[in-house]
Formats: structure tokens, C-alpha cells, sequence
């Protein structure tokens, strides 16, 4: 397994949609290990293939209940509303509250070409969203609606 390069914001890769996975390969596997190691180092709970420069429909997460990988993830569901502080890898030190989903059904494959479905709610569903939205070139700032002020001490 190897660390990765997180992408910063402005990085053009960032901001584009990125492409389907058509076929689950060695490398895509490899890519998903990577993703996991990478985002395990820098301390997040997930992980785009957007934000190490690789424009393909990938994401890692894990809240604290093990590794999740999908491919060509797509929201089929979404219920509820909740407003909660986000904070991302490819924007260091930057944390905004954002209004998503309380609950969704996500639909995809897994690291072996399988179809999966996973209902999440909570915290699992807002890390599924935030990373979605790489895969479509949407940053969390950009669906912010109030910036976090510094923490106090």
C-alpha cells in the first residue's frame, strides 16, 4: 500500500465529474487500498478519488465501523435534515456547517464488482454525501451556510 497526494482546492481535478468505473481491475483495487491508507494517515473518514488526482468514480469511508468502498456510488434515497460542521482533506483547517440528508440509500459496487446497497444515517450518510459530491466536482464549501468560527480555548 502506498500514501497518496491529497489534492488541495484549485486543482482542477477537483472540480471536474468524474468518470464511471466501467470494470473492476487490479489497479482499481489497488487504488481503493491506497485511498484507505491515505486517508487513515491524514486522519479523515473519507476519502474521494478526486482528491488524489484520479478523475473516477471511487470513495472510501469510515466512520469508525470499518471500511467502506464504493464504486459509481449514486444516492437513490435521501430523507430528513440535519445541519452539522464539515470540514475536508483537500481544504485544510477550513470548517463550515451544511444541511444534508439525515438518512440515504446509496447504491453502487463494491471493491469486488458487486452490486451493494447501504442505508445510512447519522454521520455514515453525511460522510457518504460529502464524498459524493467530489465525484460530481461539489466541495463542501460550496454548500456551506455558515462558516465555523475558530475554536475557542
Amino acid at each position: 500500500m502506498a500514501i497518496l497526494e491529497i489534492v488541495k482546492e484549485g486543482d482542477p481535478v477537483l472540480r471536474q465529474q468524474a468518470e464511471p468505473v466501467t470494470q473492476v481491475t487490479k489497479r482499481i483495487r489497488k487504488l481503493i487500498k491506497d485511498m484507505l491508507e491515505t486517508m487513515y494517515s491524514a486522519d479523515g473518514v473519507g476519502l474521494a478519488a478526486p482528491q488524489v488526482g484520479v478523475s473516477q468514480r471511487i470513495i472510501v469511508v469510515d466512520v469508525g465501523e470499518g471500511p467502506v468502498a464504493l464504486i459509481n456510488p449514486e444516492i437513490e434515497e435521501a430523507s430528513g435534515e440535519e445541519i452539522d460542521v464539515e470540514g475536508c482533506l483537500s481544504i485544510p483547517g477550513a470548517f463550515g456547517y451544511v444541511r444534508r440528508a439525515q438518512e440515504v440509500l446509496v447504491t453502487g459496487q463494491n471493491e469486488s464488482g458487486r452490486n451493494t446497497r447501504i442505508r445510512a444515517e447519522g454521520f455514515f450518510a453525511r460522510a457518504l454525501q460529502h464524498e459524493i459530491d467530489h465525484l460530481e466536482g461539489v466541495l463542501f464549501i460550496d454548500r456551506v451556510i455558515e462558516i465555523q468560527a475558530e475554536a475557542e480555548e
